[in-house]
């Protein structure tokens, strides 16, 4: 008997509108010829620092099932390079833990991220629109974990915050910034 064919993996709604409207539209609006010096999205790192996990190790467990849930990815758990004895911190000591998404993954947290969760944060007004790091890449910080749909509040044992790094291929901070509004991120007016 043969084998049925897999199933083609479906392509995100972000990555399908980024290769038909926003490429061609970001090419005129930057002067590129080429479509493929059109600056894109290359890497989103979700990072959560727990330096409260050297004294409850279980906070820790948490903030990795959480992480799974909000990427669909199993998380890293991050530790301390260099003991410091007033953070009563020890070498190899687990303080954190952290993702990084790319490909279809990266494209689906993005659409989420923007269309879903930051429009919970209470009295959002957008994202500041100075937090580049001069090469196109942009940092966000969230305070609260629960913003997004896929956490359950009741396992909630404590609000935990996030960092979420854009790495993208632009150059500078005006390309970056022209790619992530493109691809719909809420600039601050």
């Amino acid at each position: 008997m043969p084998e049925t064919p897999a199933a083609p993996p479906s392509i995100p709604r972000l990555l399908e509108r980024y290769r038909r409207e926003i490429v061609p539209a970001l090419a005129r609006d930057l002067g590129k010829t080429n479509p493929l010096a059109v600056p894109r999205l290359e890497k989103i790192v979700l990072n959560m620092g727990l330096g409260e996990a050297t004294q409850n190790p279980k906070v820790l467990d948490s903030a990795v099932e959480e992480l799974a849930a909000i990427t669909g990815q199993r998380p890293v758990v991050t530790r301390a390079r260099k003991a410091i004895s007033n953070f009563k911190l020890r070498e190899g000591t687990p303080i954190g833990a952290m993702v990084t998404l790319r490909g279809a993954r990266m494209y689906e947290f993005f659409d989420r991220l923007v269309n879903v969760a930051l429009p919970r944060v209470r009295d959002f007004k957008g994202v500041p629109d100075r937090a580049f790091d001069g090469r196109g890449n942009y940092s966000l910080g969230i305070r609260e974990q629960v913003i997004f749909p896929e956490i359950n509040l009741d396992k909630v044992d404590k609000i935990k915050g996030l960092t979420v790094v854009i790495c993208t291929t632009a150059r500078t901070d005006a390309e970056g910034k022209a790619l992530l509004k493109a691809l719909g991120m809420p600039f601050r007016a």
